[in-house]
């Protein structure tokens, strides 16, 4: 299972932005997304759900419970 830390990288690095423009997507700070990238903490539920539009994939394909 691939943790969402490891996934959020993977899916923002695709998409070829940065933590900085990431993190306005979901109204955080950098720091804030580096925390997540990193395993220090994780998002709330209404953020994962932004994320999952953002990147048009599943949330749990964001928080590895699946791979499609």
């Amino acid at each position: 299972m691939v943790e969402f830390k490891v996934r959020l990288k993977e899916l923002r690095l695709e998409k070829k932005i940065s933590q900085q423009e990431l993190g306005l997507v979901v109204n955080m700070s950098k720091m804030a997304i580096s925390h997540w990238e990193s395993g220090h903490s994780e998002p709330s539920i209404s953020q994962l759900i932004i994320l999952s539009e953002f990147f048009d994939v599943t949330v749990d394909y964001l928080i590895g419970k699946t791979n499609e």
